[in-house]
């Protein structure tokens, strides 16, 4: 059974109830009766829901109705025409303007209802009446509920909280099932189905297809098969390594989530088939490029609207009771191949006052429901046998010279491993010495910051650094740690910095005894707004976050490759932490895998890989996890010194001005000449 036939099956309970609601909403369009700027927005509303009744009866009779011009008028309507430019800022998505027109009672709580009702879309495509249904007959109801006198805006809030806490296990059920249940195969059907010399297959997916999505397939349908098949292997390989580095056993797995953007199915197909041959079953997990990342930033605290204590728990009861259901396939999940694109035009947010926000009280629910389920999660997939490889490409949107950067990033992408594994462990062998590292900032970088290594109580056979070359984390170079939290003091400042597709100004964290103890940037005027920025999207609404990884970057060849052709504030993370010393807040790069034994190439036992808040996990796991890693680098240029110091106080510097002076590190500077 595949996942039209498991649709089908489900339709029939829902089709009268499909057809009873459109007509309602049919009417609304024609004569709404609620008055005012009400009517405009149970209009525009009607409106989406009509026209994903269009779709999903389109798609359930045939999967390919969206695979021609008409799948990309659907496209547009949805996606340009609701969120591009002025569309967006003068529409009801947009909180603001919903406030200016329904007041401000009514406009935060209705703009995020509005984008709640776009969450249909995905079903839509794949032909499920469902949820389509479910959103519809909500519409329905808060319309008529806008028609009484008594109306108030609790109410509606009330009626729309209702309606999540009674779908969640529905949503959650959805999320698990795409993971391990192969009559969910909509996207993987697209990926090696589909005729890839049709162009229109791209608005099969139900995703924004913008320039980016049609470009670079019609750029990769140009490669020679040889270079597309050269690209699948670097990726697949690298899963492949990740496995065997972390001594974890493969042929214990066959399941296998490709995440992708779409428009590289090209390359995709061929990764599958090598995936394939691993006796791995690839899930595909597609992406595209945001219609409008100002959207997805008014929007992101939506739940503020039903998240409460009893939406956490219910939602941690539901996730274990289906969890259960997948629990002898769970644990054959391999994990995540990704392939990240990045050239997108950098995102400097409007933190809107209009949008909704967690409370105090929501902050902290928030960060406990994540942690309960990363936490079930783990449990059912055994996160201590899995792995990832992760690998980036970039997008058309980056410029002129795409094609030259493309080429660039390839072989920055396939860059000598074993040189680069050579070269660190010099850099290695430095730090396993030190007390700690002493990273200071030149210029205008005002960082100085101390970092604690881990005691080796076995030189010969430990180390603190893993060597880290093209497995998981493609490209190659870096060494990393996890550093010991008690002593690492000081400040970390980056001048610039771009960190998930945000913007940061002057952003500065002070650290004590390993945990954020302050934090500023200079991206707004109000000193209130630029906490709240780093507090939403770098604690992640955490009081505060350990040091959880300190790394030097060895990859200069990507950092000129940013240099020269003007792309350092587009390079994804992947690629800059590899172009200057970083530090991760957050978890630990060994979370739910502590206890799994690592080694070095040259036969070393990595024994960094706790702190003392990662240790809690074995007397109170909820206190032990932050579910968040964000990576911060500071550019060569912005170094004036790293420096080991060992007990003795005796200092071996590993760079300085921005270049190595390791001895037989020398090739790593090459790159850098000119531009130093």
């Amino acid at each position: 059974m595949n996942y039209l036939e498991t649709n089908r099956k489900q339709n029939q309970f829902y089709e009268e109830r499909l057809s009873l609601v459109m007509e309602r909403l049919q009417e609304i369009v024609e004569e709404p009766q609620v008055g005012g700027a009400f009517d405009d927005y149970f209009t525009a509303t009607a409106q989406l829901m009509l026209k994903l009744n269009e779709i999903v009866r389109a798609t359930s009779e045939n999967p390919d109705a969206a695979c021609s011009e008409q799948g990309r008028e659907w496209n547009r309507f949805l996606f340009a025409q609701a969120l591009e430019g002025d569309n967006y800022e003068n529409g009801f998505l947009n909180p603001a303007y919903a406030c200016e027109k329904l007041g401000a009672e009514y406009g935060a709580m209705f703009a995020a209802h509005f984008a709640r009702l776009r969450s249909a879309i995905a079903y839509a495509y794949e032909g499920n009446f469902e949820r389509v249904c479910l959103l519809a007959e909500l519409l329905v109801e808060i319309y008529v509920m806008m028609l009484d006198d008594d109306i108030t805006a609790e109410k509606v809030q009330a009626v729309i909280s209702s309606h999540v806490h009674d779908n969640q296990e529905l949503a959650l059920q959805y999320g698990i099932a795409r993971m391990f249940d192969k009559n969910r195969d909509f996207y993987r059907t697209i990926l090696l189905q589909a005729d890839l010399n049709n162009k229109n297959y791209l608005y099969k997916y139900g995703f924004n297809i913008s320039d980016n999505e049609r470009k670079i397939l019609a750029f990769l349908q140009k490669m020679p098969q040889e270079e597309l098949q050269a690209m699948a292997d670097t990726y697949t390989e690298g899963f492949r390594l990740g496995f065997v580095t972390l001594n974890k056993p493969l042929e214990k797995k066959t399941l296998v989530e490709m995440r992708y953007p779409v428009g590289f199915e090209p390359m995709m197909r061929l990764a599958a088939a090598n995936f394939e041959k691993m006796g791995l079953y690839v899930i595909a997990a597609p992406s595209s490029t945001a219609a409008n990342k100002q959207y997805i930033n008014d929007h992101e605290q939506d739940e503020a609207l039903w998240l409460d204590k009893s939406l956490v728990e219910r939602r941690a009861e539901f996730l274990k009771k289906i969890l259960e259901e997948y629990k002898e396939i769970a644990p054959q999940f391999a994990g995540p191949a990704v392939v990240e694109t990045f050239g997108e035009k950098p995102f400097e947010p409007v933190n809107r006052k209009e949008r909704l926000q967690f409370d105090q009280k929501q902050q902290g629910l928030s960060v406990q429901s994540a942690s309960e389920q990363a936490q079930l999660i783990n449990q059912y997939i055994h996160g201590e046998e899995r792995s990832f490889t992760v690998i980036a490409y970039p997008i058309p949107e980056i410029g002129d010279q795409f094609d030259e950067i493309f080429a660039e990033t390839v072989r920055v992408n396939t860059l000598d491993y074993m040189k680069y594994q050579q070269m660190q462990q010099k850099i290695i062998d430095v730090l396993d010495a030190a007390d700690y590292v002493h990273v200071i900032g030149s210029g205008d970088n005002k960082t100085d910051i101390k970092v604690k290594i881990w005691d080796l109580e076995n030189p010969e056979k430990e180390t603190a650094f893993e060597n880290c070359v093209a497995d998981v984390n493609i490209p190659v170079g870096e060494v990393f740690t996890s550093p010991v939290l008690e002593g690492t003091n000081g400040k970390l400042h980056v001048t610039q910095v771009y960190l998930e597709g945000r913007n940061y100004l002057n952003l500065e964290i002070d650290f004590k005894d390993g945990m954020i103890a302050d934090y500023h940037c200079t991206n707004f005027e109000d000193e209130q707004e630029n906490r709240r920025y780093i507090e939403d999207n770098i604690l992640k609404h955490h009081k505060s976050l350990p040091i959880g990884e300190f790394a030097i970057g060895t990859n200069t060849t990507a950092y000129r490759m940013g240099i020269q052709y003007g792309i350092q504030d587009k390079l994804p993370i992947l690629i800059a932490e590899k172009t200057g010393p970083h530090f991760a807040v957050g978890d630990t790069c060994y979370t739910y895998d502590e206890d799994n034994e690592t080694f070095n190439p040259d036969g070393k036992l990595i024994v960094a890989r706790d702190n003392s808040v990662s240790c809690l996990r074995k007397t109170d796991i909820s206190k032990a996890y932050f579910n968040c890693h964000t990576d911060i680098t500071i550019p060569y240029n912005e170094i004036k010194s790293i420096i080991a110091v060992a007990k003795d106080k005796s200092e071996q510097p590993i760079i300085l001005d921005g270049k190595f002076v390791v001895p037989g590190t020398e090739e790593l500077n090459v790159p850098l000449e000119g531009l130093l």
